[in-house]
């Protein structure tokens, strides 16, 4: 791994698994370039926090190979994926992908914890849903109690049954009425400690973040593969008739093996 952007930087090789050892050289070189400007910052916007999208996409736009974003992943994006969740408050992620990627519970072996101190020893994982459909999420349901377990945002309009139901496993947060007001579900998580929020997908979240003009940047690695199909793109319009878009400044980039890392700054 090298960074070619803004400036021409050593070879790193990719860190192996997380450790609760001292840090690998990549490892601390990357909680600085994805550290910066996140809440730990004074001018963050301390009512809805600083909000991170990372995401993968093939050469072509495709966010998926085969059904899964996971085959478009290498080893330099799966070191990056390991030092935001570890740097992260919370994952926010939306019931379909979370469904679609069998989403589990963030796992001590997922984490570098050298890069947690002062916070909770694992990020929680939110599931938005405005309906309290989780089929197929049973797994973020089944974690204990207690600081990581699964906070699940969805709207006071949603079933009152699963609600409850939903109640006894996750943590419940109501943001909007008949769908989620987005804006709301970061000034919950913000109430609530969770400032710096690591954004995983769905598209459709992305777009609602982005026309609300919530989203802090967006970390994209770019797979040198070309999927074809009819996969979806990373960003999906919110509603009929919104732009979902947003002016991007490009922070860094590095490489690996022809992926392409890249971080990009919200104007």
């Amino acid at each position: 791994m090298r960074q070619i952007f803004p400036e021409q930087g050593p070879d790193l090789e990719p860190a192996p698994k997380p450790t609760a050892g001292p840090l690998p050289t990549v490892v601390t070189q990357l909680a600085l370039l994805y550290g910066n400007g996140a809440a730990a910052d004074p001018a963050t916007d301390t009512a809805r926090g600083w909000v991170q999208a990372n995401m993968v996409a093939s050469a072509d736009g495709a966010v998926t190979l085969d059904g899964r974003s996971g085959g478009l992943s290498g080893p330099a994006d799966r070191t990056v994926f390991t030092v935001l969740r570890s740097l992260a408050d919370v994952v926010l992620v939306g019931a379909g992908t979370a469904r679609t990627e069998h989403y589990r519970p963030v796992r001590a072996t997922q984490i570098w914890s050298a890069l947690r101190a002062g916070r909770a020893a694992l990020p929680p994982i939110a599931v938005v849903t405005a309906s309290l459909d989780l089929t197929g999420c049973e797994p973020l349901l089944a974690g204990p109690a207690g600081s990581t377990q699964t906070l699940v945002i969805t709207t006071s309009a949603a079933p009152a049954d699963r609600k409850a139901a939903i109640a006894g496993v996750a943590r419940v947060i109501e943001a909007g009425t008949d769908r989620v007001d987005i804006g709301a579900a970061l000034g919950a998580l913000a109430s609530l400690g969770y400032l710096r929020v690591l954004v995983e997908g769905g598209p459709v979240l992305l777009g609602h973040l982005i026309d609300a003009g919530l989203l802090d940047e967006l970390c994209l690695t770019v797979s040198p593969t070309l999927a074809a199909g009819s996969a979806g793109r990373i960003v999906s319009s919110a509603s009929p008739g919104s732009l979902s878009a947003a002016r991007l400044s490009l922070a860094h980039v590095l490489t690996d093996d022809d992926f392409l890392l890249c971080r990009y700054l919200i104007r």
